[in-house]
């Protein structure tokens, strides 16, 4: 071997994570869900998630990466945020893109409804799609099932018949998440004239597509306009679960469309989910914040707090359930009541 092919190696080795980091970064989604979960139901979306980001920040600066934040949550409602840029880990390790999402579904836990998650995805250096400015996306997403099957270009009622087929159900059997807002109006339309089923999310549709890919959950795929960083986040969980997302991005309005030429996005081009997350060593990490479908949310017990996490790793195709005790010390570190404690911190 050359001097110059051992550089190569020895950088490759550097650059590629060669452990479970998803291990670690379940930590981190923990600490937001504990922190957050105080503030279930009580309508203040700004404080849970600065509950949530300044817990998530603590503990992704223990995990042993040279991370940069690609993909941060705030920017779209001047929530507070891990930002764009923003440098996480511990600096030693591999050099990685990081895409975070303190609560998944902020508005679901400020009303106490089900489905709010904190979520992590790690992937090497350079990775990770950066939708820039354009906050939204049109998404399909399906299981592994019906991977290779999809096309975002084709009819509703193709896509619904496709995935249909790959499951070996009728069309009127599939269930399909929609996140329930105007924009989409059209899409319910053509899926009701299918007859297939709808199930209506008010947020959350990172929950959504990885129920869409998980067996048990009662749902067949992911439909609609949506947040693009949480597309960008679903991507990498649907590459874990061998699932297949495609995505493009969806101008509001003028202003978008000249942000979007000024930045030589395409607006028309169909992002695969190979070309939103590039590589195959992703990781990924969520808890559940309030209980539903996919996770059990924080629950508060006698001498503590529990948790439900999935833990996932695209090389290796594992998938791991975690339930986790927590006990006061730890709950208070990041916010959460303590025997005695009362009202907000």
């Amino acid at each position: 071997m050359t001097q110059t092919q051992e550089d190569l190696t020895s950088m490759r080795k550097e650059q590629v994570p060669d452990r479970n980091i998803a291990m670690e970064l379940v930590r981190t989604t923990e600490a937001a869900a504990l922190a957050a979960a105080r503030w279930m139901g009580r309508g203040n979306k700004e404080a849970a998630d600065q509950a949530a980001v300044d817990a998530m920040r603590t503990m992704l600066d223990t995990v042993a990466m040279d991370g940069v934040v690609v993909i941060g949550e705030g920017e779209k409602d001047q929530a507070p945020m891990l930002y764009n840029g923003e440098r996480v880990g511990n600096g030693q390790g591999p050099a990685v893109d990081v895409a975070v999402d303190p609560i998944d579904g902020t508005r679901l836990l400020a009303m106490g409804r089900p489905n709010a998650l904190s979520v992590v995805a790690v992937a090497p250096r350079g990775t990770m799609y950066n939708p820039r400015g354009m906050f939204y996306m049109d998404k399909i997403a399906v299981g592994p099932a019906a991977k290779g099957m999809i096309d975002l270009e084709a009819p509703v009622e193709w896509n619904i018949r496709q995935v249909a087929k790959a499951l070996d159900m009728d069309p009127q059997e599939v269930t399909v998440v929609v996140l329930d807002r105007d924009r989409n109006t059209h899409i319910v339309d053509q899926i009701r004239a299918v007859g297939a089923r709808i199930r209506l999310i008010t947020d959350g549709d990172v929950a959504g597509a990885v129920m869409a890919a998980m067996r048990g959950t009662g749902v067949h795929m992911l439909l609609g306009i949506g947040g693009s960083p949480e597309g960008v986040v679903a991507a990498c969980a649907l590459k874990c679960l061998g699932g297949d997302f495609q995505g493009r991005l969806w101008p509001r309005n003028d202003d978008d469309r000249r942000l979007a030429a000024e930045w030589g996005l395409d607006l028309n081009h169909v992002l695969t989910i190979d070309e939103l997350v590039k590589s195959d060593d992703v990781f990924f990490a969520a808890t559940g914040i309030t209980t539903g479908e996919l996770l059990r949310g924080v629950d508060y017990v006698p001498g503590g707090a529990t948790s439900e996490s999935l833990v996932m790793r695209a090389r290796s195709g594992t998938v791991r359930r975690i339930f986790t005790e927590h006990h006061w010390r730890k709950v208070q570190q990041f916010g959460g009541p303590g025997p005695g404690a009362i009202g907000p911190r």
